[in-house]
């Protein structure tokens, strides 16, 4: 339960920042459109992902002694510059929601963009393959690691998707981004400071 819950926590706090799939899906939820596909484009996509680190990760970190040491490192500062670009979106502010005049896209059209966002992203690669992949290695259970994680990537983007009428309002004002955006950097430091201490 221990590896279940740190890898559900790393893998929500990891997927919380805003990005340009998780603004498109916020969009795609506010309009009602093609919502169910896209929420399950996003999440199975990080189902894979999360499964590949996991499971490459260890093996690797095995077969050369020092990697995971290296991984470790290379991750918290991923995630310091991580945490620094939400800080300085939260300095600049000026983001806010708007989902009004566009036109409805096809399902295809939104297959399609909502595959683009999730496969051609370098940052989903460095969040589940590697920093997933070598902080699973710290816990004897990396399975229900995994699983943790896949289970936060489901409920984020299902809740997203589906939730995302109720943020309307919220999200059509340029502070409630600031905060996230505070929120989201103070997770990523600090989960680069547990990294750095050893986990």
């Amino acid at each position: 339960m221990t590896s279940f819950l740190a890898g559900f926590s790393l893998g929500f706090s990891l997927i919380l920042a805003i990005g340009a799939q998780n603004a498109f899906v916020l969009r795609q939820g506010l309009r009602r459109e093609h919502v169910l596909a896209t929420v399950l484009i996003c999440a199975l996509s990080d189902a894979v992902l999360i499964a590949a680190g996991v499971a490459g990760f260890g093996a690797l970190a095995r077969a050369v002694p020092g990697f995971e040491t290296v991984m470790r490192f290379g991750g918290a500062a991923f995630l310091l510059w991580y945490g620094a670009r939400n800080f300085a979106a939260a300095w600049r502010g000026g983001e806010r929601l708007d989902s009004s005049g566009e036109a409805r896209h096809s399902l295809r059209g939104v297959v399609l963009t909502v595959v683009a966002l999730t496969w051609l992203n370098p940052h989903v690669y460095l969040d589940t393959v590697v920093l997933l992949g070598s902080v699973s290695a710290q816990y004897p259970a990396r399975t229900a690691f995994a699983a943790g994680a896949i289970c936060a990537s489901f409920t984020f983007f299902f809740s997203l998707g589906y939730g995302a009428r109720l943020l309307a309002p919220l999200f059509a004002r340029p502070a409630a981004w600031r905060v996230l955006d505070v929120v989201v950097g103070a997770t990523m430091w600090a989960i680069a400071a547990k990294l750095v201490a050893g986990g």
